[in-house]
Parts: C-alpha cells; sequence; structure tokens
C-alpha cells in the first residue's frame, strides 16, 4: 500500500510539472497556429495582459493563419485591439470566459467584409462604451459574410450593437450579448442564417432585429433565445425596445423563444409576410406582447404564453394591406391598461385583436380590462372567424365592429365567464354601439354570424 501511494504522488508530482512548464509557454506566448508547410507559424509578438494595443500584431497573424488555412488560438489573458480586419477563411479561438479582447475605440473593434467563411469561438469582446465612427455599427461589424460561425462568444459594452450582421449566411450560437447602446444582434439583408440559444440581455434599443432594406426573401431562423431587460432608449411607439424584431423579411421563423421585460413587444414582426411565431413565452411586455403589422400577408402565431402585457396579440393594420393569419392555441393573461405612450387608437388593455382574413382558435384569454377578442377596427373588418376560445376576467368578452361597410366575421362556440360589460358587444371604434349581442339583436347586422357562444 505505502509503495502505491509512493507512486501515485510522483505520477501527480510529474503530471504537475508538465501543465506547469506548459503555462509557462503560454505566458510568453499569447497567440498559437496550426502547422503550415513550412513548420509552425510564428506568434508575432502577441502577450497576454501586456497592456499595449497589440492590434498590428493580431492583424499579421490573422492574414497569415488565413492565408495558410491554419487555426489560430488566443491564450486566456486580455488583449488591447481596435480597427482589426478579419480575413478570409480565419478559424479563431479564445479560451472559454477567459480571452478577452477590449475594444480601445476609435475605429471598430473587429471587422469583415466580403468573405466566403468566417469562424470565431470561446471570445470575449468588451466594448467598454467606446465610441467609433458610426453609432450604429457593431463592436463585432461584418458584412457580405457567406458562411459565419459565430459560437460561444460573448460580446458586451457596445457603444452600439453587439453583433452588425449584414448580407451574412451561417449560424450563430450558444452567445451571450449585453449592455449594447442599440440592439444585441442586428440582422439585415441576410441570407440563410440561424440565431439559435443566444442570451441577450440590458441593451438599450433591441434584442435580436432581423430587418431587410426592402421587403423581401429572408428566411431567417430565430430560436431558442433568451431575451431580457430591452429598453426603448431613443423612444418612439415601437421600432426600439422589442425582444425580437422582423421588419420586412419574409418567410422567418420565430420559436421557442423566452422574452421578458422589454419596453415594447416581445416578439414584432412588421411588413413581414409567412411569419411563423410559435412556442414562445412572452413575459412582462411594456406595450404589445407580440405584433404581426402592417403590409404583411401570412402570420401563424400559435402556442405562445403571454403573462402581463398591455396588450396579448395584435393581427392588424388591414389598412395598410396586413391580412392572412391563424391565432390558436395561445394563452394571454394578466394585461394592463397602462402602456408607453398616448394611444389614439383602441388603446391598451385587450387580449387578441384581429382585422383580415384570420382564424382565431382555441386561445385562453384571462385578465384583460378592457376586452378579449377585438374583432375589426373601424371598417376594417374581413373574413373573421373567433371560435372555440374562452375568455374569462375581462371587461367585455368580444368587442365587434359593426360601422357601416364592415365585411363578415363568425363568432361561434366562445365561452365567456365573469366578462363585466357583455359577452358580445357592436362598437363604432371605440363607442360601445349595441348590448350584449348573446341575448339578441344581433341578425340586425348582416355581417355578424353568431351560434353556440355561451357566458357564465
Amino acid at each position: 500500500m505505502l509503495k502505491r501511494r509512493l507512486l501515485l504522488f510522483c505520477l501527480a508530482a510529474t503530471g504537475f510539472d508538465a501543465l506547469t512548464q506548459t503555462g509557462r509557454a503560454s505566458a510568453a506566448s499569447g497567440a498559437t497556429a496550426g502547422e503550415n508547410g513550412q513548420g509552425k507559424m510564428p506568434s508575432y509578438g502577441i502577450v497576454p495582459n501586456a497592456g499595449i494595443d497589440q492590434s498590428v500584431a493580431l492583424q499579421e497573424l490573422f492574414n497569415a493563419a488565413a492565408a495558410q488555412r491554419t487555426p489560430v488560438s488566443l491564450a486566456a489573458g486580455d488583449y488591447l485591439v481596435s480597427g482589426v480586419t478579419l480575413p478570409d477563411n480565419l478559424v479563431l479561438h479564445g479560451v472559454s470566459g477567459a480571452t478577452r479582447l477590449f475594444h480601445q475605440g476609435g475605429a471598430g473593434c473587429l471587422t469583415g467584409r466580403g468573405l466566403q467563411r468566417l469562424t470565431l469561438t470561446d471570445l470575449i469582446l468588451d466594448g467598454t462604451q467606446a465610441k467609433h465612427g458610426d453609432a450604429t455599427a457593431g463592436l463585432l461589424d461584418l458584412r457580405d459574410v457567406q458562411t459565419l460561425t459565430l459560437e460561444n462568444c460573448t460580446l458586451l459594452g457596445s457603444f452600439g450593437h453587439g453583433l452588425r450582421a449584414e448580407q451574412c449566411g451561417g449560424r450563430i450560437t450558444g452567445n451571450s450579448l449585453s449592455l449594447c447602446g442599440g440592439s444585441g444582434i442586428y440582422a439585415v439583408q441576410s441570407e440563410g442564417l440561424s440565431i439559435t440559444g443566444n442570451t441577450v440581455s440590458d441593451c438599450a434599443n433591441g434584442g435580436i432585429l432581423v430587418h431587410r432594406w426592402e421587403a423581401g426573401e429572408d428566411g431567417t431562423i430565430v430560436s431558442g433565445n433568451r431575451i431580457s431587460g430591452i429598453r426603448a432608449r431613443d423612444g418612439g411607439t415601437g421600432e426600439n425596445g422589442n425582444g425580437i424584431n422582423v421588419f420586412r423579411a419574409a418567410n422567418v421563423m420565430v420559436s421557442g423563444n423566452h422574452v421578458s421585460d422589454c419596453a415594447f413587444s416581445a416578439i414584432r414582426a412588421n411588413s413581414a409576410t409567412n411569419i411563423q411565431i410559435t412556442g414562445n413565452q412572452c413575459l412582462r411586455s411594456g406595450e404589445t406582447a407580440i405584433y404581426s403589422e402592417f403590409g404583411f400577408q401570412g402570420a401563424i402565431v400559435s402556442d405562445n404564453l403571454i403573462d402581463g402585457a398591455a396588450n396579448g396579440i395584435l393581427i392588424v393594420n388591414f389598412d395598410e394591406g396586413g391580412r392572412l393569419s391563424t391565432v390558436s392555441g395561445n394563452i394571454v393573461r394578466n394585461l394592463h391598461i397602462e402602456g408607453p405612450y398616448i394611444h389614439d387608437g383602441a388603446g391598451f388593455g385587450f387580449g387578441i385583436a384581429a382585422e383580415a382574413d384570420t382564424v382565431i382558435i382555441g386561445n385562453v384569454i384571462e385578465n384583460a380590462p378592457k376586452w378579449g377578442l377585438m374583432l375589426g377596427w373601424g371598417p376594417y373588418l374581413r373574413n373573421i372567424v373567433a371560435t372555440g376560445n374562452l375568455v374569462r376576467n375581462a371587461g367585455a368578452g368580444c368587442a365587434v365592429t359593426v360601422v357601416d361597410g364592415a365585411g363578415a366575421a363568425l363568432i361561434t362556440d366562445n365561452l365567456f365567464h365573469d366578462v363585466r360589460d357583455g359577452a358580445i358587444l357592436g362598437y363604432r371604434w371605440n363607442d360601445r354601439t349595441t348590448g350584449d349581442l348573446l341575448k339578441g339583436d344581433a341578425e340586425r347586422f348582416s355581417h355578424l354570424t353568431l351560434s353556440g357562444n355561451r357566458r357564465n
């Protein structure tokens, strides 16, 4: 037994000495690259924790390694950088949670332009809130990258966006983005991009933005992200303050995200045709939790859970061409009458609203101080089906427009419980003009069909 213990002690000591020697070698050189045609590449004098700007040396290393198709590994430690341009085919790794690049201001931190392939993993980019030329650009600013892999990186403290990805494809996955003066991720004109499993928090104007300059095919997938604490520092009535914002981008999927504490919407789709918003958790939104608005055709909003918002789900702006949707299987609860601005329309405090060519089916709405369902607005109503929904504890169960020129609405087999003003009421904009249509008098409105509804 004594000999066995002595042997284990010797083996452990030998291993510790090897690790110590490795650590000394790493301290002497902060970057390593694999073998190339002439042997191991030089480190260009890069040293972690040197306390000086090492941008020039890093640029030389990145250029040489990318030209040789050799991956680069940065050792643990701090590096001061500014204005580094990422070359095509660069593969850059750090030590997870320990390789930190601090932006020194002036030019951007890391930029890439016109690349076929770029891989960045296990890096921390700290913007230190340092200003750069374009306040809307990103701490990591990438444009026209065909295949981007950004994985397990941390981007924080950017003066503008955390990541600006313009005309990029590939995947952005497992990253953390926080304390950004713009949004966490700004993806514009994307081409086959996936944004998955990221954490975005405490940003001044937005969480994840998927935009296009003009309406068109996009196809971005936004899935499994955790987004919280999004403010609207630059104000407005919805252009800022959203957890996920899709603008002019068609065929986008937004699924399985956890979005909380946003100044405006958890998920806001503006002029986004063929959008799918499914299976998301939306908590404590300052305005409308889920929005599909303005000139879109085609929206699926299903199986989302909304708890806390001024309004729940809005499928609106038929006057701008917004139409064609299904709203199904959602839970919408605990709404409030106060919003972040003075509303000159229907206001706040209602659960689900739609205007044109929409089926609203199998939803549960609870604690809506104004209306549970809102069907149409003024003359903007066409082909609405509301069936099999449960509304409980609301001001009114269902408000439907009875303005001259409004189109057809089919309201069937809904259950209304504890609706104080009535189950189904006719409105001319914000003015109530009928009694409870569930009790009769609905036949004088030829555009309405009511059957099988019940009020408890």
